[in-house]
């Protein structure tokens, strides 16, 4: 993606039900959230504006100052990639969350228009845009000091929180919305090779109402393509009563497995078998697979351009964020960074 309708944020979301999104994540979290393009300028309508900073975007003099923090932060969680809190022009607490696609910087979603309640715990946090007009600043200060005054205040805690809530959510929405926008594109090329054809001619017995089950077994098969020779001595066991367990574990690795089930396929009691597990492998039965799951999924990262969430589910990962922690933890990293480093080396 190169172009700039490529890069066009409304090619990947429908704005109208983000927009209803937007409003609900603002009033759940008492945060402003707006959506901005890549060079800072709003797609969508402020969700929850804060009377104060409403007032100051309604100035022509100072509007460009609100857009430039907007671009700025959003550049800056870009490059970070990762949620990027900083103080506005008006010493305000901001949030930038990036939004991209195939290392391609989207936009950003701005939320914040808040301050803290514990100010001494956020001195590092950085003013991203100077006032050049210091008297213009002082002044619409005075004239709007009770809708200042008014502005809602949260403890720097609650700020981290959130932020870290809403890059997970956004990061999810967005690979979900070009997993489905990919699929639909295949479709559309096809058909426009010949005028005839149908669905039925591309995928014998599917249906457009079936079309998720169409890319679930598309995504199941390149998962397990990649992942079905594991290397030499890998799910071996020792013990014959752990193997039926670690069998079903290389056999069936979309699923969410839990220690109970593996211990029924054994025979044995869950204390028993996780003293057995932990003696043949080394590490208790959570630690272990997890550890092959995050291993299966560096594969995958390295060798698909399969989303971050469609990786989370064909390795049985109740949710992508639960996914992204459990990667990081033993990789050092998430699996979009770790994606990143591997094809730049």
């Amino acid at each position: 993606m190169t172009t700039l309708e490529s890069l066009q944020i409304s090619k990947f979301l429908d704005l109208k039900k983000w927009k209803r999104l937007q409003d609900s994540l603002a009033t759940v979290t008492k945060l402003a959230i707006l959506t901005v393009d890549y060079k800072g300028i709003p797609v969508t309508s402020h969700s929850s504006c804060q009377a104060f900073c409403r007032n100051v975007r309604k100035d022509p003099e100072l509007l460009p100052y609100c857009q430039k923090c907007d671009s700025r932060g959003g550049l800056e969680a870009v490059r970070l990639n990762a949620p990027y809190v900083y103080l506005c022009h008006f010493n305000i607490i901001d949030i930038a969350i990036p939004i991209t696609v195939d290392d391609k910087y989207l936009g950003a979603v701005m939320a914040g228009q808040v301050r803290l309640s514990d100010p001494e715990n956020g001195m590092e946090l950085e003013q991203i845009v100077s006032s050049k007009n210091k008297s213009l600043h002082r002044l619409k200060e005075e004239q709007l000091k009770e809708a200042y005054e008014q502005i809602p205040t949260m403890t720097y805690e609650e700020v981290v929180k959130i932020s870290n809530m809403l890059f997970l959510l956004c990061n999810y929405i967005i690979e979900e919305a070009l997993g489905k926008n990919l699929l639909a594109e295949m479709f559309e090329k096809a058909a426009g090779t010949d005028e005839g054809i149908a669905l039925s001619t591309l995928l014998p017995g599917f249906t457009i109402k079936n079309i998720e089950s169409v890319k679930k077994n598309m995504t199941n098969a390149i998962a397990d393509a990649y992942l079905k020779n594991t290397l030499p001595g890998e799910g071996t066991c020792t013990n014959p009563v752990l193997k039926p367990a670690i069998d079903y574990i290389y056999h069936n690795k979309s699923k969410n497995i839990h220690l109970t089930h593996m211990a029924g396929l054994c025979h044995v009691s869950p204390s028993y078998f996780s003293r057995l597990f932990a003696k043949e492998t080394g590490e208790n039965f959570t630690a272990y697979l997890s550890r092959l799951k995050v291993q299966w999924a560096k594969q995958l990262l390295e060798v698909t351009d399969m989303p971050v969430s469609q990786i989370s589910d064909e390795l049985g990962f109740n949710e992508p964020g639960y996914f992204i922690k459990i990667f990081k933890k033993f990789a050092g990293l998430t699996p979009a960074l770790y994606r990143k480093a591997f094809r730049e080396n």
